[in-house]
């Protein structure tokens, strides 16, 4: 059937728009921490509460967000999601003119519902939308745009939050004037995510169904029986709690003195470098898994990144610095490749899934306080020890983990 491909090809390109926009927003995350850290005068596990308070929405509502996705499909979830999120936004304004870091971690808690329900929907819409065989490289290829969100992400909030919101603050000696520079950033976000939504209404989607496995596997039985899946969940979770962790508090790493002794804008701009390796890894990641196996690449750039960290601690300076920046590169593959190889062979069973793995990234609020815990007490480069260890559970979940077995009450079934 002609007509497919070029259907297929435009709710991609709309889908894009999701992937970038969900990028941006969560890396502004990244600028919140150490802005809101000075606004409020706070230690750094308080400020990690910034991350808390937006990742731990997916443990809370992943699961209500694919009932909802699978009582009204892919496109109604993605409307509502974006819906959520844009009133997300627009309780910044509120908030700062409260001056309330609690109005602030509610209005995160909402936005990240919306997003939520975007991951809930849009990932495994991408996962099956297309040729099996290149499901990892697609959802690598879209997952770039995701990155360049993440990129632009600190590069504006380091001009509008941090650049603005310090020059307020020292003109007018008023931390509420410093807190108000968020006000107009996400009144706009807002905007966009209701352009995006009317948009998406108008647009016509595919219709995606699920085709039942030849042993039945991936439509009957418990979730918890593909063992690939639950432990992909565990790999989630670590990944996104590292990759949290190491851009929460990069910023902070590099304003310190022995490392680089940057101002906080300044040091914004160069996190959008970590964001934009992380861009260009997928595009090259996409490519590759055309002809390397994503587990392998997976295995591969664990061990990269456990390496990076190793050498940051041992050395300091701005070999850390650019050690930690470094790592983004070898981030790019692991959230779309973990994601897939743990839905793989799935069926049936595939929204149930992605909600299982969409839970697990409350690693994003879990990883930064477990590292902000250690960063109080032994010193902020010797706490990214923390997502040294997630890094070396991903390298054993690409080696080894990956491989897609069901277990079965009387039997294991090897596929």
């Amino acid at each position: 059937m002609p007509h497919k491909p070029a259907k297929h090809t435009r709710a991609l390109i709309v889908l894009t728009s999701l992937f970038f926009m969900w990028g941006l927003i969560t890396s502004l995350n990244d600028i919140l921490v150490p802005h809101l850290k000075a606004v409020f005068t706070l230690t750094y596990v308080q400020a990690s509460m910034v991350q808390f308070s937006f990742f731990i929405a997916y443990f809370i509502m992943s699961f209500p967000a694919g009932r909802l996705v699978e009582r009204i499909g892919y496109k109604s979830g993605i409307i509502a999601g974006l819906l959520v999120a844009g009133v997300g936004c627009t309780l910044f304004y509120p908030a700062a003119s409260a001056h309330s870091y609690p109005f602030f971690l509610a209005a995160l808690f909402i936005l990240a519902t919306g997003i939520t329900v975007l991951q809930v929907a849009a990932n495994p819409y991408v996962n099956v939308l297309g040729n099996p065989a290149t499901t990892a490289s697609r959802l690598n290829l879209t997952q770039a745009f995701n990155a360049l969100g993440t990129t632009v992400g600190p590069l504006v909030g380091s001009v509008t939050i941090l650049a603005i919101g310090v020059g307020a603050a020292s003109q007018i000696g008023d931390s509420n004037s410093a807190a108000d520079s968020v006000k107009v950033p996400y009144l706009v976000l807002a905007a966009l995510l209701g352009v995006i939504a009317i948009v998406i209404a108008l647009s016509r989607l595919p219709t995606i169904t699920h085709p039942t496995t030849k042993d039945g596997s991936g439509e009957n039985g418990s979730i918890f029986a593909h063992r690939h899946l639950v432990l992909g969940v565990i790999g989630i979770f670590a990944y996104v709690g590292a990759e949290v962790s190491i851009g929460s508090y990069l910023v902070s790493l590099m304003e310190q003195p022995d490392i680089a002794g940057l101002s906080s804008h300044v040091a914004g701009k160069y996190l959008a470098i970590y964001w934009s390796g992380a861009m260009i890894g997928r595009f090259i990641g996409s490519a590759l898994m055309q002809r390397i196996k994503p587990s392998r690449m997976l295995a591969f750039n664990a061990v990269a990144n456990t390496l990076l960290i190793a050498t940051a601690i041992s050395f300091g300076g701005h070999i850390a610095m650019w050690g930690l920046i470094l790592m983004g590169l070898f981030n790019s593959i692991m959230f779309p490749t973990i994601f897939s190889l743990a839905l793989e062979g799935l069926g049936k069973l595939t929204g149930k899934g992605s909600g299982l793995l969409c839970m697990a990234i409350v690693g994003g609020a879990i990883v930064p306080m477990i590292q902000g815990l250690f960063a109080d007490n032994i010193g902020l480069l010797a706490s990214f020890a923390v997502p040294m260890a997630c890094y070396l559970y991903i390298f054993y979940y690409g080696a080894w983990g990956s491989r897609v077995y069901v277990t079965q009450p009387s039997a294991q079934l090897a596929r």
